[in-house]
């Protein structure tokens, strides 16, 4: 590293270079099969968000109430722009309209990030899942005694940060509104990535705004209630607008079609699609027609750049095929579209329990994240969110059923 700054012409004798060096571990860890480099300084913020949504599935706060106020806290510490430290941070006065409109700024104030509060890019499906979880935690009486409030107020903003991230078709991209147009790729400089030059809507991050903003609409019914609405109506219609002609979404964060259905699925639902909807209604044939014969589902990232299930994806690092992290995603949206083969969702619940660990961990898989269709992502917590979700899901609705 130190030769890479001495190339540069960069001096490493001075305070700016040490507080940058102090920084490289945060981007290193060590998993079970090796050293990791991340893109970011960590996705504590996307890992927490998730599993407090699952433990809150499962009405499990109260019984892990240590863990879930710091969880909570921590979302309300990373909060952008919220708490007292950051406010106190020159950031903010680059936060009113002059300064946004002179330097090209979208609003930031009141989302959340994908990591901690020194990435501090709010990111629409970060904002969106941060939203979420603190809006099925505040209420629980373990919060409301021992953690920071986080004020309405504060939620106002994060619905602000989601309003204005909607795009004109009605999706939502990442970081930006789209401002370009898709033959900019002709133009891409990369060898690696595909489908750089532009933010496009994504069924990830529409789903995840979309349904974050008919939850804040559950809690706050009067609050800007004719934006809402529009807002949820325009992003039910992209979703099924992008939905594929086999039934299926395709993933373009996670691997990849297990994954972007079950954001598909979900983000229908929640807008009031009708649970006979004939879109639902493929999803799930697509999702059943892709289970193994043990159960589970399975796919790697080479669906992400083929664009085309990866029928063997799992087959070296899952079982038989199939992961867990995969089949947890094809349960939640088959319980969510409220499939009539409930055979099939017991068949995944049981692949699920069996591959629990006596410790009550799963096993480390196969690479589920994806960046821009070529860069697999590592999320090692995965691996216990999703199954746990799917499982306290199948509890609370299916138990019975099948």
């Amino acid at each position: 590293m130190l030769s890479a700054y001495h190339a540069a012409g960069q001096r490493t004798d001075t305070p700016s270079f040490t507080k940058h060096l102090l920084r490289v571990p945060d981007y290193l860890w060590i998993s079970e099969d090796g050293m990791k480099m991340q893109g970011y300084n960590g996705s504590q913020g996307w890992d927490a968000s998730f599993a407090m949504q699952a433990l809150a599935e499962a009405d499990l706060v109260d019984e892990f109430a240590s863990m879930c106020k710091k969880a909570y806290s921590y979302l309300e510490r990373t909060q952008i722009l919220c708490s007292a430290d950051s406010r106190a941070s020159p950031a903010l006065a680059y936060e009113t309209a002059e300064q946004r409109q002179k330097y090209f700024r979208h609003v930031s104030e009141g989302g959340w990030p994908f990591s901690t509060a020194a990435h501090g890019w709010p990111i629409s499906d970060c904002t969106a899942e941060g939203l979420k979880a603190v809006l099925l935690l505040r209420g629980h009486a373990c919060i409301q005694a021992h953690c920071a409030p986080i004020s309405d107020v504060r939620l106002y903003k994060a619905l602000e940060v989601l309003l204005t991230l909607q795009n004109v078709d009605g999706g939502w991209a990442t970081y930006e509104n789209n401002r370009g147009y898709s033959w900019f790729e002709w133009l891409n400089p990369s060898e690696v990535f595909g489908d750089i030059m532009i933010d496009y809507s994504y069924v990830e991050c529409s789903m995840a705004s979309l349904s974050a903003v008919y939850m804040f609409h559950q809690q706050f019914p009067n609050h800007r209630t004719a934006e809402v609405k529009a807002a949820i109506r325009a992003g039910r219609r992209f979703i099924k607008s992008i939905q594929r002609k086999d039934g299926s979404w395709y993933g373009s964060w996670g691997c990849c079609f297990t994954y972007g259905t079950w954001f598909g699925v979900e983000g229908l639902v929640l807008s009031g699609e009708s649970p006979d909807s004939s879109s639902l209604a493929k999803a799930c044939k697509f999702l059943l027609s892709k289970q193994n014969a043990n159960g589970g589902w399975g796919e790697d990232f080479t669906s992400c750049y083929d664009k085309a299930y990866a029928a063997k994806g799992a087959e070296r690092y899952g079982k038989g095929g199939s992961g867990v992290v995969n089949t947890a995603w094809a349960l939640l949206a088959l319980m969510a579209a409220g499939t009539k083969d409930t055979a099939a969702v017991r068949r995944g619940i049981e692949y699920l329990m069996a591959e629990q660990r006596e410790n009550g961990d799963w096993k480390q898989e196969g690479i589920t994240g994806v960046f821009n269709r070529a860069c697999g992502i590592s999320y090692t917590q995965y691996r216990n969110i999703f199954p746990m979700w799917a499982l306290a899901r199948y509890a609370r609705s299916y138990e019975g059923k099948a």
